[in-house]
């Protein structure tokens, strides 16, 4: 399983790089392993607001349908709509191509309040 040590985790399976007062938001490769072939991914609308915790969109999978939750709180400011023709790749590269949206922060210190690697690590073995 792949956890890279520069991003932070979410117990919602969603991981966040953070570049300046950008996250960057996708699923993590456990995430992705337990949902299967992904099929369809839906983006949420650039200029949404959304709270932490809040339904942000869901992706559908040949097991099933998971909802994505925003992990900090800020407005979308960017969407991956090379998803809507290419949902595969939340598999096949999911910290990478696989992003799902970006979100302008309204207050970048909630990036340290999420888990880092070792913690997300230890969250999904206990």
């Amino acid at each position: 399983m792949n956890v890279p040590d520069d991003l932070r985790y979410s117990r919602d399976h969603e991981w966040v790089r953070l570049e300046g007062e950008v996250a960057t938001v996708g699923i993590t490769d456990y995430a992705q392993d337990a949902l299967g072939a992904v099929v369809y991914v839906e983006i949420p609308a650039v200029g949404s607001t959304v709270a932490t915790g809040e339904r942000t969109t869901e992706v559908e999978s040949t097991k099933s349908v998971s909802e994505i939750y925003a992990p900090v709180a800020g407005e979308v400011t960017e969407v991956n709509s090379q998803l809507s023709d290419g949902p595969e790749a939340l598999n096949d590269d999911p910290y990478g191509a696989g992003w799902l949206f970006r979100i302008k922060m309204n207050d970048p210190a909630e990036f340290g309040e999420l888990l880092t690697a070792a913690q997300y690590i230890e969250f999904i073995e206990g």
